[in-house]
């Protein structure tokens, strides 16, 4: 199973999108400064997840969110 998902910054209210196999231990990292791009925002809430069968699909909805840009699109997949 893969899962596209969405973290909030409780430190900034910044949000970052990813894809990966393992969800908890992805957010663990995330919270552990293991990533570079997240490390600024510690600690992160994991808002949304959604999971797919394969890599390709969840790396596909991954660049979809990312597309959205935080527009209406953005605000009502968090608010579904």
């Amino acid at each position: 199973m893969y899962y596209t998902y969405i973290l909030k910054s409780l430190k900034n209210g910044k949000y970052y999108t990813g894809s990966t196999n393992d969800l908890v231990e992805r957010l663990k990292r995330h919270n552990a400064g293991r990533n570079k791009s997240t490390k600024a925002g510690i600690p992160w809430k994991l808002i949304y997840s959604e999971s797919f069968q394969t890599k390709q699909d969840a790396y596909r909805k991954e660049m979809q969110i990312k597309s959205y840009k935080n527009g209406d699109a953005f605000k009502k997949l968090l608010s579904s």
